[in-house]
């Protein structure tokens, strides 16, 4: 999931989202994703904690490479949606909801 969002970033050819601003909702989702995915495996706070900086870390990298390739847009905007998907991704995770990859293995191991 981390390459596909590194390649994403920084293609030459980026997925779009036929809504104004939906470059920021990709970003948004795509961090959420990333985070949840990793809050959900790793449920002890420091350990999400530094998911959750080195997510941030990443978005701010790639926005500065596509500063650098020339070919993308450098926004500060774009970190932010990514900050706070970060945000959403740990706020959805448990205790506050399920565990989905615990719910989802307990089906498949039932099923």
């Amino acid at each position: 999931m981390v390459l596909l969002v590194i390649y994403l970033s920084l293609t030459p050819a980026p997925l779009t989202v036929p809504i104004e601003e939906g470059d920021k909702l990709s970003h948004t989702f795509a961090y959420l994703v990333l985070m949840s995915w990793f809050a959900n495996l790793y449920p002890g706070v420091p350990v999400r904690a530094g998911f959750a900086t080195g997510f941030i870390a990443l978005g701010v990298l790639l926005e500065f490479v596509q500063l650098w390739i020339g070919y993308r847009s450098f926004e500060v905007t774009d970190m932010t949606a990514g900050a706070l998907g970060v945000a959403a991704g740990w706020a959805i995770a448990p205790p506050r909801l399920p565990n989905y990859l615990f719910l989802a293995e307990s089906f498949w191991r039932r099923g």
